[in-house]
Parts: structure tokens; C-alpha cells; sequence
């Protein structure tokens, strides 16, 4: 099995060249030993895969029923405000039901719901009001899913293969985010948008199966006396009153709000100043995911020179300048090289401070935590992508994203030099004071 060394304020993680008892390599691969992980991983990449191929085919969709950008930031929203409202309690369940099962139920109501939307479409019923009920039903499934999805991979996987098996899951989810886009925009070409929402709802299937076909139990982990809102303020004062998840939490809201959001912006941009349509906008979809997938492996390597909070800072900073240049750009070649950068970027600041939250925080609180990741992480992107949407519309994409860049930029400089927020936050972990 593998050997974690910490080493104090720098903050390393050195994995010991042994071989884990089914053979695989301690490493990049490692949790793969277990069965039951690579069966969920298989599943999911498969599910996630069709969701990104529905949203890239979705957003383009609502712009050329609507021709704004206002409204594909209000689908988006529509597809996420359900963060907003049930995360905290979403997050309290991941914690006192059998994940498994939580995530079996929310997995069928989003293929129902997909499989409603494509019905919708070939019947040329897909108007707005029924878009919005129907990405309201799938986003509300997803965040009673998405605490419970999280928090069950560390049960699937040794201990000591925990942060692979965490770093393996988000490479699933962005390698999907570079086929489903690039499969999305294919499927525009070729077949027809309710086939793009047919392929989703099958896709479901796949993770669905993952899970009766494994043997590791989840049981509840939360069977005290607490009830309802005690479970749930339980999780709020553990959140608020640790210093290191508070901070990290208060720097990815900012990051989500004006960086994450610019996904919102791309078919407009695609198609007002690429002039390239939904073709270029698949392909800047793909490109970002692409860069995700890079980003991946890339953290895993740096952290074991550098310490989290530096590649944190850092990637703000790199992210806000790559997206101020990539506002001012109407090459299709290159929009696509400055994407690349952009999902590198962004994966790296998401998947550190995931793996910081997750490493910390205490077995029977991680779904409750996992939810404030969400609420931050999947929650204020929308509000973002909707300001974004509005100034779209008023001035220009570019000018939208020029602002969204500057925002990033800035907030960055003020962590780098004018806090040591991240410092104390993931120093913390480690047990420095550096």
C-alpha cells in the first residue's frame, strides 16, 4: 500500500514506490486496485459524459430559440439555483443515508428527466417554460446527489489511496467534459438536438448499473440523536468555526463567481466574434475540458514541490490574465489555445482546495463540508453566469469577460499579498504555522 509522508509547512505528499496488495502500483493509478472504484468510475465517466454532451447542446439551443445571452445564463442558473436552496440539507443526508442508495434514486429522477426533455423536443414542445421546469427537476436531483457522490469515494478506496481515488474522479469528470462537448457539437451537426438528450438519458444507465454491481457497503454515518436542523447547524458551526475551511471556502466563491463563470459567455462569443457558430463553441467546450484533464496530473505533480496554497494563489492569477487575454481574441486557433489554459487553470484551484477540504475534514462531517464546497463551488457560478449573461447582452461578451478577468486578477494580488488567508488555511493541514 502506499506511504504518505507529510512534510510539515511545505506541505508535500510523497508516495512511496509499493505495490498495493491486487497488484497495482502505488501512484496516478493506484485506486484502481479496488474493483468496486473502477466500476464507479467507468459508470460515472460514462453519465458524465452524456450530461456535458445535453449541456453543451442546451445552452445552444436557448440561444437560437432566444438570441440572447441573458437567457442561456438563466437556463444555466435554472440548472444550478437548486444549490442554492436545498446543498446545506442535501449535504446533512449525504451524511445520515446510505450514499449508495441516495445516489441510485437521484441518478433515475435526472435520466427521467433527461428522456422528459428529448420527448419535449422531437415533439417541438421544447419551448422555454419547459426547459426551465425540466433543468430545475435534473439540477435539484444533482445536488441531493453530488454531496452524496463525493463523500462515498473515499469508501471505496483504502485509506492510504484516498486522495488518488479523489484525484481519479475529478480526472473522470473533466476527461467527460472534453468528449461531451466535442460528441455535443458532432451531434448538432450530424443528428438533431433531442438525439443529444436521448444519448444523456441513456447514459444514466451506465452508473446505475456501477452501483448494484458493487459490493462495498455505505452505510450512514450520522445515527445519533441529532434531527433535521441540529444535524444541519452541526455542519454550519463546524464549517464557520475552522478557520482553514472557512478561508478556503471564502477564496473559491469569489473564484466561482467571476472565473467559472465564463463558460456562460461561449456561445455568444462563438458566434459574434468568432463567427464560427456551434462548432467553435463545441470546440472551446472540448478545449477547456481538455485543459482540465491536463491539469489533473499536472497538480498532482507540483504538489510535491510546492505548497497548496501557492498553486492555489497562482492558478487564480494565471486563470484572470489568460481570461483578460481571451477577450481580446477572434482567432478561432488561438481562443482555443487560451482555453486550454483556462481549464488547466481552473481544475488545478478547484481539485487543490477539494483535496485540502476532503483530507482534513472528519469522516462523519465530509458530506455536510462537501455540501459548502458545492454550495460555493456549483452555487455561485450560475449568479455569476447570470451578471455575466447581462452584461453580455448590454455591451459585448468581450467586454463581459475583460471585467470577470480583471475580478480574478484582483483577487488573486489581494491573497498573494495582502492576506495570508491561504497561508493559515492550508498550513493547517499540515500542522505548521508557516
Amino acid at each position: 500500500m502506499k506511504d504518505v509522508d507529510r512534510e510539515g509547512s511545505r506541505g508535500k505528499i510523497v508516495p512511496a514506490p509499493e505495490e498495493t496488495e491486487t497488484g497495482v502500483h502505488s501512484g496516478v493509478l493506484s485506486a484502481f486496485g479496488s474493483k468496486d472504484f473502477a466500476l464507479f468510475w467507468t459508470g460515472a465517466f460514462i453519465s458524465n459524459t452524456g450530461t456535458w454532451i445535453q449541456t453543451t447542446v442546451l445552452l445552444w439551443f436557448v440561444l437560437e430559440i432566444t438570441g440572447s445571452n441573458a437567457w442561456v445564463g438563466a437556463v444555466n442558473f435554472a440548472n444550478y439555483a437548486p444549490v442554492l436552496l436545498f446543498v446545506i440539507v442535501a449535504g446533512s443526508l449525504a451524511d445520515y443515508l446510505n450514499r449508495k442508495t441516495l445516489i441510485l434514486i437521484t441518478q433515475a429522477i435526472m435520466m427521467f428527466a433527461a428522456l422528459g426533455l428529448a420527448i419535449a423536443a422531437q415533439a417541438g414542445v421544447a419551448d422555454l417554460p419547459v426547459i426551465f421546469v425540466l433543468t430545475i427537476v435534473m439540477g435539484s436531483a444533482f445536488i441531493f446527489n453530488f454531496p452524496a457522490w463525493r463523500a462515498v469515494i473515499p469508501d471505496l478506496v483504502p485509506k492510504e489511496d484516498m486522495l488518488n481515488g479523489i484525484a481519479l474522479d475529478a480526472a473522470q469528470y473533466n476527461l467527460a467534459r472534453f468528449v461531451g462537448p466535442f460528441l455535443g457539437a458532432v451531434i448538432l451537426a450530424v443528428w438533431s438536438v433531442q438525439a443529444a438528450f436521448y444519448i444523456n438519458a441513456a447514459s444514466f444507465l451506465a452508473v446505475i448499473f456501477a452501483l448494484l454491481l458493487m459490493k462495498t457497503t455505505t452505510p450512514a454515518i450520522s445515527r445519533g440523536t441529532e434531527r433535521g436542523r441540529d444535524h444541519i447547524y452541526e455542519g454550519m458551526r463546524y464549517a464557520w468555526g475552522n478557520k482553514w475551511s472557512r478561508n478556503l471556502l471564502g477564496c473559491l466563491a469569489i473564484f466561482a463567481f467571476f472565473g467559472l463563470s465564463f463558460i456562460v459567455a461561449l456561445p455568444g462569443f462563438s458566434e459574434h466574434v468568432l463567427n464560427k457558430g456551434s462548432s467553435a463553441y463545441g470546440a472551446l467546450l472540448a478545449f477547456v475540458g481538455l485543459g482540465a484533464v491536463l491539469g489533473a496530473p499536472l497538480v498532482t505533480l507540483l504538489r510535491r514541490s510546492f505548497k497548496e496554497a501557492d498553486i492555489i494563489r497562482y492558478c487564480i492569477l494565471g486563470f484572470g490574465l489568460l481570461l483578460l487575454l481571451f477577450s481580446f481574441i477572434s482567432l478561432l486557433w488561438l481562443s482555443l489555445l487560451v482555453a486550454l489554459g483556462l481549464g488547466t487553470a481552473a481544475l488545478m484551484t478547484a481539485a487543490t482546495v477539494n483535496t485540502v477540504l476532503q483530507s482534513r475534514v472528519e469522516r462523519k462531517m465530509r458530506g455536510r463540508i462537501m455540501s459548502f464546497y458545492i454550495l460555493v463551488f456549483q452555487g455561485l457560478y450560475p449568479l455569476g453566469g447570470l451578471a455575466l449573461g447581462y452584461i453580455s447582452d448590454k455591451f459585448s461578451e468581450p467586454v463581459a469577460l475583460r471585467l470577470w478577468g480583471l475580478a480574478c486578477i484582483a483577487e488573486a494580488i489581494i491573497v498573494i499579498f495582502f492576506t495570508p488567508l491561504l497561508r493559515d488555511a492550508v498550513s493547517s493541514l499540515y500542522g505548521s504555522s508557516d
